[in-house]
């Protein structure tokens, strides 16, 4: 298949596209991305229109945004209703100091996200991203634990391998291994990491479900090692996207959980990337039937067309900062209860209801799974394929018997990436490929979606020199 190519507009000449990609490699600083790769022949994409599950770039390639961004559109690319619910609020009250007053849209908000979270949470912290949710949040847990009077604990737990955000807090429990930590270090004092769950590669050299899962019973150690009265909260995703995509097994939130509730330790669920809508529930500890203290919430929130993100926090730890003034968790967000991000949120929420894009999630998710899954006969290059509703990762390995992956000398990322965009789809790719398209796609889409990452496999696959 090739590119498939669509032109926006006959306006959109040469020179200008020239001009827009020139302005953009002198002046815009793109967000993790190397100056010298985005300089390279096609290097800097400049992305003009979207709509459904599909986006335009300025030279008029129509591309199937296979990862909604960044795991953010769940409600899809387009939505004229959205930009008019955030004109009308605009116009009424775009802004009021969120330190000392309320607003109509937050309060509408937050009681919707209480009805949609898990029973026992029923009190939003609204913030502007998922780094600003997590840092909250264990600024939250520790000052839990100082008002109840446990004042030694101030260790965070965290897995290796799961991201959780880039600012200064997020990135001290941040154990992906995408992320360099050493140019920032010291971080915040008292970060400690445990392993991750991954049956493909268990850590542990294990089997499930010989290994009793392993993963989760052995972090009683490290809290033993670490003394439990230092150890404020222990954070993690339900499915951590950083960490390919792997799934815990059954046991393994529940054991979690009862490990938290024995050692007085406050377990953050970091619903970032997992929440509404993506996994086929509205949140992904409902699929592993726990309930966390606290829960961080961005990206599907408003589907990104405002940035807002937000801490829900259970009943009994929201009654721990009530009473004296002393108790007051104290410090905002300037722009935290946005009263423009709230009423454009609420009404993402209300789309992602009224079009059953949660159970849309979980229908074509599991249909997307079964068709990449059967493209293992044709390519040797797919280890495995896994993930729920439509959060799915799909593992590239060099040797499918010894699951080697591929090596960096042979630039599967770049050599694979290149196929992606000649096929028409923009996703990250390398050892895993993220398939996480916006929540609307229908049958015919993952199809198309499919034969696409087929042939574009199939020419990495001829470039590597693999039959």
């Amino acid at each position: 298949m090739t590119t498939t190519t669509e032109a926006i507009s006959p306006a959109m000449l040469d020179d200008d596209v020239a001009d827009y990609i020139s302005r953009g490699l002198e002046h815009l600083w793109v967000h993790t991305q190397q100056q010298a790769d985005l300089e390279k022949e096609d290097g800097l994409k400049v992305i003009v229109r979207g709509e459904g599950i599909h986006l335009w770039d300025i030279k008029g390639r129509k591309f199937i945004d296979a990862m909604s961004g960044l795991w953010v559109v769940n409600a899809g690319h387009g939505r004229a209703e959205l930009a008019d619910v955030a004109a009308t609020q605009m116009r009424e009250m775009a802004y009021a100091n969120t330190f000392s007053y309320a607003n109509k849209p937050a309060i509408d908000l937050a009681e919707k996200l209480a009805g949609l979270m898990p029973p026992s949470l029923n009190r939003v912290f609204f913030v502007n991203s998922g780094s600003e949710a997590v840092e909250t949040a264990i600024r939250m847990a520790k000052n839990y634990q100082y008002n109840i009077g446990e004042k030694k604990r101030y260790k965070v737990l965290a897995r290796r391998g799961s991201y959780h955000g880039m600012t200064a807090g997020a990135l001290s429990v941040n154990g992906a291994a995408a992320i360099n930590r050493a140019p920032w270090e010291p971080l915040v004092a008292g970060s400690v990491f445990v392993e991750n769950v991954n049956c493909y590669r268990c850590p542990f050299e294990k089997t499930y479900p010989s290994c009793d899962t392993f993963c989760a019973r052995s972090i009683e150690r490290t809290i033993q090692a670490e003394r439990p009265e230092t150890i404020a909260a222990f954070i993690a995703e339900p499915i951590s996207a950083a960490n390919a995509v792997s799934q815990p097994p059954p046991e393994y939130w529940p054991t979690i959980r009862n490990l938290c509730d024995k050692y007085g330790i406050l377990l953050i669920a970091d619903e970032v990337i997992n929440g509404f809508g993506r996994t086929g529930k509205w949140f992904a500890s409902e699929l592993y039937n726990f309930e966390p203290d606290l829960m961080t919430m961005a990206k599907g929130l408003s589907s990104g067309y405002l940035p807002i993100a937000a801490v829900g926090v259970s009943d009994r730890v929201a009654k721990e900062f009530q009473g004296e003034k002393a108790r007051t968790f104290a410090g905002g967000i300037t722009f935290g209860t946005h009263p423009v991000a709230c009423a454009v949120a609420l009404a993402n929420l209300q789309i992602i209801e009224r079009e059953n894009l949660v159970e849309n999630a979980a229908r074509n998710g599991a249909y997307l799974l079964q068709r990449l899954n059967s493209l293992k006969e044709s390519h040797p290059t797919i280890g495995e394929v896994r993930g729920q509703g439509l959060l799915i990762g799909v593992e590239i390995v060099k040797d499918p018997a010894t699951r080697a992956p591929f090596p960096e000398s042979d630039d599967l990322a770049g050599k694979l990436s290149a196929a992606l965009v000649r096929n028409g789809i923009l996703s990250r790719a390398g050892n895993l490929v993220n398939i996480a398209p916006p929540l609307v796609i229908s049958e015919a889409e993952c199809d198309d979606l499919v034969a696409r990452f087929d042939a574009a496999l199939g020419e990495t696959e001829q470039e590597l020199g693999i039959a």
